[in-house]
């Protein structure tokens, strides 16, 4: 699935070529996706695009018309392509614009979504429970050990909750707990302060390094000139069962936690 870093480079791919521009078309070949595309969504045509902007793997593309929101779900991604690019078999949806490109929303498992956001796009129900972005003012290891007070529950899986912080999926996880040292099983409850404060730094410096690279390369994802992410080979132990710890050199363990692999080092992480 693509994570935030996948979302944030597919945001700062495609915005600088379709911010400003106006909507000459829309094509809707296939409205089943997780929700149906919106029957109104042709209406688009003519209107002009503003900004595009991320809250954690959705993008919120602003228009003069209305807002819309994206979620790229398992296998989605949003390309630009010239206007005579071939379709292929799962290229759902299609936007014209005025410049001479198309963004494309190609899918083929359809667990992505394209809907509308409403006038107040933070305040749509998909949004407003979200916890803080990762890379925000509003992240910290205090957040976090606030949050964690009193629960039972893995910390690979209290970090993974979207109401908690955003953004942090399966492979992030592992690899944000490995560089902080905590073992994915411990209860996020037992985890203290100082501890979290250097998780929260681990997700902020893990996570700022994946957008830079451009996200992991994932099976089903590109970016959005269709190139792969280059992040997939700094990972330190996610798909690394049985090599050598980068740190200490034990073999790395997998396990499944949360019906998710992960993936750690015994020696390293307690």
């Amino acid at each position: 699935m693509p994570e935030l870093p996948e979302v944030e480079t597919t945001r700062r791919g495609i915005a600088p070529h379709i911010e400003g521009q106006l909507v000459d078309s829309v094509v809707v070949r296939r409205d089943q996706l997780r929700y149906p595309v919106p029957k109104d969504f042709e209406q688009l045509m003519g209107a002009r695009i503003h900004c595009v902007e991320r809250r954690g793997k959705y993008l919120i593309v602003n228009t003069d018309y209305k807002h819309w929101l994206c979620h790229l779900g398992m296998s989605g991604s949003l390309r630009l392509v010239d206007g005579d690019t071939p379709y292929k078999k799962h290229d759902h949806l299609d936007i014209a614009l005025a410049n001479g490109r198309h963004l494309r929303y190609h899918d083929p498992r359809r667990f992505g979504l394209v809907v509308w956001a409403g006038t107040t796009p933070q305040a749509h129900p998909l949004l407003c429970k979200l916890g803080p972005e990762p890379l925000g003012h509003h992240f910290s290891g205090e957040h976090l050990y606030a949050k964690s007070r009193g629960r039972k529950g893995a910390v690979k899986n209290f970090i993974m909750d979207s109401q908690v912080v955003v953004g942090v999926g399966n492979i992030y996880a592992s690899e944000c707990l490995f560089l902080a040292g905590i073992h994915p099983k411990r209860a996020a409850g037992r985890v203290g302060l100082a501890r979290y404060q250097a998780l929260a730094q681990a997700i902020q410096t893990v996570l700022g390094d994946a957008i830079t690279q451009g996200g992991t390369t994932l099976r089903d994802f590109v970016n959005s000139d269709g190139q792969p992410g280059y992040f997939a080979q700094q990972l330190r132990v996610y798909g690394r069962a049985q090599e050598p710890c980068p740190q200490c050199g034990s073999p790395i363990h997998t396990q499944v936690i949360g019906q998710r692999s992960s993936y750690f080092c015994k020696q390293c992480q307690r």
